[in-house]
């Protein structure tokens, strides 16, 4: 499997995408500054993933979620919830 993900740092409250096969080693390492472009910007937590089975569909959807603000715009959307019930506020 192969999957796409959105983790959400606890310090500055940004997202940051990636993608990967295999997940829990790779917010380990976004979590013990193995990964330069968010090693100061760790702890993160897990806010969403998509499994993939082919990796270049994996591939393929992270860069339109990183190239294409609108795809990223939308996905934030569908989960707005969610990212809400994260950071603390009480969702009705």
């Amino acid at each position: 499997m192969y999957y796409v993900y959105l983790i959400k740092s606890d310090k500055d409250k940004e997202l940051y995408t990636g993608s990967t096969n295999n997940l829990r080693r790779r917010l380990w390492e976004h979590n013990h500054g193995k990964n330069l472009s968010t090693k100061y910007r760790a702890p993160f937590s897990l806010v969403y993933y998509e499994a993939y089975l082919d990796e270049s569909d994996a591939r393929h959807r992270e860069s339109s979620l990183k190239l294409r603000g609108n795809a990223l715009s939308q996905l934030k959307r569908r989960i707005a919830q969610s990212l809400l019930r994260k950071i603390g506020v009480r969702v009705k």
